[in-house]
């Protein structure tokens, strides 16, 4: 399995880092992908990553509720540490208006300048959206070609979302805990897909699946979320873990 979207460079995790990387693999966890949020989280990331080198993968980008008046100053950022380095994603990137609209356009304008960004870098976006839908693809519509790869994290919409997105050839969709709890239609929903448009994610230490929900989520826990996803499809855990394994192979590490 791989866990291609885990916060577990956030002080959450302090005191037990290493024995949450030792339970991940100890589940068969191969890989876990970090995606950043803004420039006060960069530094433990790449700490995270420097000191458990390739197991650990940093993402590089402006999450959409850091946006705010300083946001071209972050964007800066992000973009010098792209002149920098490589990153395996550009994420995680996106639009929320869930909890504040009050910087709703110069969320659209930040998502529009990294989704550019990743086609200049060639990496793919790992998409945040909340209550925004219509704004993410209305960006999305415009820049989309066979250039542009991703993934929709924490995938939660409707049947017509979900078909809006399978438009996009090239991308994705994240599904964490959410698709364990008894009050989601979500189950239902992606039967209108297949295995081969998933990905699997935790998005720790958040969103922690049945049977621990309530408490702090871990890598480990992604087993939850891909004995589900085999139900749902009515194959085996071991081919759900091997059919999402290689979509996060194709879309991260451009290998089969």
């Amino acid at each position: 399995m791989i866990d291609t979207h885990s916060h577990i460079y956030l002080e959450e995790f302090d005191s037990d880092r290493k024995e949450i990387i030792s339970r991940a693999k100890q589940v068969g966890v191969k890989k876990i992908l970090m995606p950043n949020i803004d420039s006060g989280s960069i530094e433990r990331m790449l700490k995270t990553e420097q000191e458990n080198s390739e197991y650990c993968f940093a993402m590089m980008g402006l999450h959409p509720t850091s946006v705010n008046e300083e946001f071209e100053k972050e964007l800066d950022i992000v973009s010098d540490w792209f002149k920098k380095r490589k990153f395996i994603a550009l994420g995680e990137i996106g639009i929320d208006l869930y909890w504040d609209k009050t910087f709703k356009e110069q969320q659209i304008k930040v998502f529009e300048e990294q989704v550019r960004m990743a086609k200049k870098y060639s990496v793919p976006v790992v998409v945040h959206s909340r209550d925004a839908f219509p704004e993410v693809f209305s960006v999305i519509d415009r820049l989309w070609d066979e250039n542009l790869k991703g993934v929709f994290h924490s995938f939660t919409g409707t049947e017509d979302e979900l078909f809006h997105i399978l438009e996009y050839e090239t991308f994705y969709l994240g599904l964490n805990g959410v698709l364990t709890f008894k009050n989601t239609n979500l189950r239902e929903v992606i039967k209108n897909t297949s295995p081969e448009k998933i990905l699997l994610e935790t998005d720790a230490p958040y969103l922690t699946p049945v049977p621990f929900r309530g408490k702090r989520n871990e890598p480990s826990y992604v087993k939850y979320v891909c004995n589900v996803l085999a139900d749902v499809f009515g194959i085996s855990a071991d081919r759900a873990n091997d059919i999402t394994s290689e979509n996060a192979k194709a879309l991260f590490f451009n290998q089969k």
